[in-house]
């Protein structure tokens, strides 16, 4: 009996079903298990001779399933292997099963935490920035991003894949093991923290804005006489930025993080507390002898 192989061109189509359609159809029941389903049905198709083998094989991979997708397709690439090994009388459909829900957990965490909490932060302030600073061609960020971002994604995508396929269930639990993974996960949280903090330092903007001015006498270098004129005896934000720069930004990110994550406010709760602060500490600019003159 010929070992059962597959092909380069399917392997292709398994990748590209799963790459372009892993979203469509998630749902509450079994999340991207159909979309796993459709991914492997190139592979079962090919592996498999009987119309009974073709429907037990879809039938474990329409079960639930959830990950980030990117990082996520190595499951994919356990997966095939798998299959072909069963095809070839080696291992169990349990197995098979048994795998893909242990790879849930790893996959999503470093999925989340690599991709989605790092890379995309990290090139959006980079091509953010190059529009910022592109003034007379900004389309020229938004251009890289929409470059940059498909292409990466895919090019992680189908490495990840192949990987999976190549190294198999025992190739990645060593690497687990091994310790790298803690490292990698560490590095990448750093990472991600500096990319946040660079993100709240460059783009979120707060100022306080209490202002204490006396009037004054000024030397006017024109008419060389002094002229009525003010000078600020107290300004809030340069005291505060002088103690630490961008603090109030910073307090700002920590105080709506704390809302979302812990607090578990809906995002048009905290757009509306955010609206009604921005109201109040207005109005408090204008109070004589704050905003105004004194």
């Amino acid at each position: 009996m010929a070992t059962k192989t597959v092909s380069e061109k399917t392997l292709k189509n398994s990748f590209k079903q799963w790459f372009f359609w892993n979203g469509c159809s998630q749902q509450a029941e079994t999340m991207l298990g159909m979309a796993f389903g459709q991914s492997m049905a190139p592979v079962i198709d090919e592996l498999y001779d009987t119309k009974e083998e073709k429907a037990e094989g879809l039938k474990r991979h329409i079960t639930l399933f959830n990950t980030e997708s990117q990082v996520g397709s190595v499951c994919n690439g356990i997966a095939i292997g798998m299959e072909e090994q069963l095809a070839n009388g080696v291992g169990t459909a349990e197995a098979i099963q048994d795998a893909k829900v242990a790879l849930i957990g790893p996959t999503s965490a470093i999925g989340d935490s690599l991709w989605v909490a790092t890379i995309i932060p990290l090139l959006l302030t980079i091509c953010l920035s190059i529009a910022q600073g592109l003034t007379t061609a900004p389309w020229v960020g938004a251009l890289l991003y929409m470059l940059v971002y498909p292409l990466g994604t895919y090019l992680l995508s189908w490495r990840l894949f192949k990987l999976g396929y190549k190294a198999g269930l025992e190739g990645v639990q060593r690497f687990m093991m091994s310790g790298q993974l803690d490292k990698i996960m560490n590095a990448i949280t750093v990472l991600g923290l500096i990319v946040v903090g660079a993100l709240t330092a460059n783009f979120v903007t707060c100022s306080l804005n209490i202002d204490i001015k006396t009037a004054t006498q000024v030397f006017d270098e024109a008419s060389k006489s002094y002229v009525d004129g003010t000078i600020s005896v107290f300004n809030l934000d340069n005291l505060l930025n002088s103690v630490f720069p961008k603090i109030v930004p910073l307090g700002l990110t920590l105080f709506v993080y704390n809302l979302y994550a812990k607090k578990n406010w809906s995002p048009l709760a905290i757009m509306g507390i955010i609206l009604l602060l921005a109201a109040v500490l207005t109005a408090i600019g204008f109070i004589p002898g704050i905003g105004a003159f004194v």
